[in-house]
């Protein structure tokens, strides 16, 4: 069903989706599309489609304003697989958990708590899509997170309160997505969100602190992304199992 329901949106949004990935994106996306109907059903892959949408609008705010200050995403916004896997490798890890069984295994690791997990992942990531976007579009101040220095918006780790609450907003926006179609419950949506907003922030100084400058150089976008994305999830999941 998973594999049936994704080829039938990836060929009707066909054109929609090519605006926002690129060819390995695209071909990456449709796996973690098929995986994600088969792990989580209708509600789990309809979250990644909200997620998509979403992050596609916001990358395009202001286009030309972020390319003259050369803080737009390269590809005119186009993801690639990296993009992808940076976006979904937790939630990818959180499928795969449930298709091979693990929560039959593992008790701490319940289907519910792999929900609260996968849902964790994308809301991090919004939320750290938006509040970027949002930030380098309509951010009037950008501050440096470990040091509240000012500094030059799409600074690396730079956060400001136009972007900061954009992606707190987002967060919950898709966190409720998923609790209205009963992906998660009221507990797990508190843990999601609080899981999102702790590992959005330490994106933003592990930007701010490492990555800036180029100071480790396979610490790439995607590979902060991969990070973050992993800690919200694991995060998630530890907070509803603890509380």
């Amino acid at each position: 069903m998973g594999v049936i329901a994704n080829t039938v949106v990836y060929v009707l949004g066909n054109r929609v989706l090519l605006k926002g990935l690129a060819l390995d994106g695209y071909v990456s996306s449709y796996v973690l599309g098929c995986l994600s109907y088969a792990a989580f059903g209708p509600c789990g892959y309809l979250l990644v489609c909200i997620y998509f949408l979403i992050g596609s609008y916001v990358t395009k705010l202001k286009m030309d304003v972020k390319e003259k200050e050369g803080t737009a995403e390269a590809r005119g916004g186009r993801r690639g697989v990296g993009s992808v896997l940076g976006s979904g490798l937790a939630g990818l890890a959180c499928a795969a958990a449930v298709l091979l069984g693990v929560p039959s295994v593992v008790s701490t690791l319940s289907f519910e708590a792999l929900k609260v997990g996968f849902t964790a992942s994308f809301c991090s990531k919004l939320s750290d899509t938006v509040s970027s976007e949002v930030g380098k579009a309509y951010g009037k101040t950008a501050y440096l997170a470990t040091t509240l220095k000012k500094v030059a918006r799409g600074t690396e780790g730079a956060v400001s309160l136009e972007g900061t609450v954009a992606g707190v907003v987002a967060s919950v926006v898709l966190g409720a997505c998923g609790f209205i179609g009963g992906l998660v419950d009221g507990r797990g949506l508190v843990c999601v969100i609080a899981a999102s907003v702790v590992a959005n922030y330490l994106e933003s100084l592990v930007g701010a602190g490492v990555q800036r400058g180029g100071a480790v150089p396979w610490l790439t976008n995607d590979v902060v992304n991969m990070l973050q994305i992993s800690v919200a999830s694991v995060l998630g999941i530890w907070l509803y199992v603890l509380v």
